[in-house]
């Protein structure tokens, strides 16, 4: 009872005009920001944190309308990532692998609808989970250590297979090339350049953002102009929005199964969206197992991951909230608000200031719901993308990739190094070696090794910590059945036909 009245008083702080108002520009503002590719919702919280300042908002106020412009993000990935086979962030580009196929089959606007709802639900589950399993999974996620983490990302690539459906030495041939990448910049612990020649650019690594861009974007423009010149003129047809919601319910064991898992990988300080959105899809299609057609535009494989990445971006909030430890990158922006306001996140949050954390939970599930009202109605609207003719929407697709890229840090360096991974990725098409291992090794590689050497200068060079610990014992046996599991599924398969 005491639970639901903090509930009610944040409802109260959350119907005021102003915040309210807020709210719908920040999920309008998040929609349109996560739909353009390269910029996220990292880059859409930063640019719109000024504006705070300028307006002198509260600390509630500002919270509301930048969480909400985080959770319109998450929604808006997937525009660009179905009509275009362009993820708008990290965490969409699991969307890609079904949503484009369903958009060239005519059922764009049917992907679209389906993930708007299944966007609302994973959302819906991770503020629920936010009000009611905050204590108990906090108290989880701290028993993680480098060690468990390490654990985690073993556990990632080992289910690499399942994310392509194709020939496993390939997919983990490009897991290990998105590692190897992955290498490039300074030592985060020695602060030695590796694989750099020289290039003060690549100081920092490669951009993820960058190598996506030109894995997905560019390649498929070069493979839409090999097939224009070879007489191969690829059509897509505007489908209705109606179905999705429809296919949504069909689809709802995979939109409820992925919005838990999307939560508990967002409770994890560090996971974020796109290791919940990559478990999500993964985890679906095992357990769709033979009755799935995933990598063809299978609505499980469009529901699944978009649950996930939206309950992950609630349950990212937690850490954040409860322990002051960002569990992602757009709520280490939102930390550094909150500091810069004079207010330490933490347990003694919810007791100093109630009205901010219940104020902005009750935002949550509002905004949610405006979220749903503004993208099914508008679905319609995004699917014309698709009548644009090819030779018009395969040159803006380039500029919007070029000026995406160019605003993350006004680099031409970021422009030869995106075109150069787009020829990679697409000789990486004609050989028949999926790219998205690809850019989850580059992504998920640095983490994984930091988190290994962090364990190991604990240990004293003692490899046995990496099994140490029961959890880790416990995500490694995971790892090997579902390694075995895809193992057996495909020697099956291959004797069935």
């Amino acid at each position: 009872m005491e639970l639901l009245a903090f509930l009610g008083q944040g409802f109260v702080v959350a119907l005021e005009p102003q915040h309210l108002f807020l709210a719908l520009v920040g999920c309008a503002l998040g929609t349109l920001i996560g739909a353009l590719p390269g910029l996220g919702p990292v880059n859409g919280v930063a640019l719109m944190i000024p504006l705070t300042f300028n307006f002198s908002l509260s600390a509630t106020a500002a919270l509301i309308l930048l969480v909400s412009i985080y959770y319109g993000c998450m929604y808006g990935g997937r525009i660009s990532s179905i009509l275009l086979n362009i993820p708008g962030d990290e965490p969409a580009m699991m969307t890609t692998l079904d949503g484009f196929p369903m958009a060239q089959q005519g059922r764009g606007g049917e992907a679209l609808g389906l993930t708007g709802v299944a966007s609302f639900v994973g959302a819906l589950v991770s503020t629920i989970g936010l009000v009611l399993f905050a204590p108990m999974l906090v108290d989880f996620a701290i028993r993680f250590g480098p060690a468990e983490y390490f654990a985690l990302f073993v556990l990632a690539f080992a289910t690499i297979g399942g994310v392509t459906g194709g020939h496993l030495a390939k997919s983990f041939l490009a897991a290990c090339l998105g590692l190897l990448l992955g290498t490039v910049g300074i030592d985060a612990v020695s602060s030695v350049p590796r694989y750099t020649f020289g290039w003060y650019e690549l100081y920092d690594g490669i951009d993820f953002i960058v190598a996506l861009v030109g894995l997905f974007a560019i390649s498929e423009c070069l493979v839409f102009l090999e097939d224009s010149h070879q007489g191969r003129k690829p059509t897509m047809t505007l489908g209705s929005a109606l179905p999705g919601v429809r296919t949504a319910w069909h689809c709802r064991g995979s939109i409820g199964r992925s919005s838990v898992l999307g939560f508990i990988a967002g409770v994890l300080p560090g996971a974020g969206a796109a290791l919940g959105s990559f478990l999500s899809y993964t985890l679906e299609r095992r357990w769709q197992g033979a009755r799935g057609d995933f990598g063809n535009g299978d609505p499980h494989g469009v529901a699944a991951p978009e649950a996930g990445n939206n309950a992950a971006a609630g349950g990212a909030l937690i850490p954040m909230l409860s322990l002051g430890i960002p569990g992602s990158g757009t709520t280490a922006i939102l930390l550094a608000l909150l500091l810069s306001m004079n207010i330490t996140p933490g347990p003694l949050l919810f007791e100093n200031q109630p009205e901010l954390v219940w104020g902005l939970v009750a935002a949550l599930f509002i905004g949610n719901l405006m979220l749903l009202a503004l993208n099914i109605p508008l679905v319609g609207l995004f699917a014309r993308v698709l009548r644009a003719p090819g030779w018009f929407l395969m040159p803006m697709v380039v500029m919007v990739a070029f000026v995406g890229v160019y605003s993350l840090g006004n680099s031409a360096f970021d422009l030869y190094m995106m075109l150069a991974f787009g020829v990679l990725g697409y000789v990486l098409r004609k050989l028949e070696i999926p790219t998205v291992p690809v850019v989850l090794g580059l992504l998920l590689g640095g983490q994984m090794e930091y988190n290994l050497r962090r364990a190991m200068s604990i240990s004293g060079g003692d490899w046995s910590i990496i099994w140490n610990s029961g959890i880790s014992v416990g995500i490694y046996l995971f790892a090997i059945a579902l390694l075995l599991g895809g193992l057996l599924f495909h020697w099956l398969m291959k004797r069935r036909i």
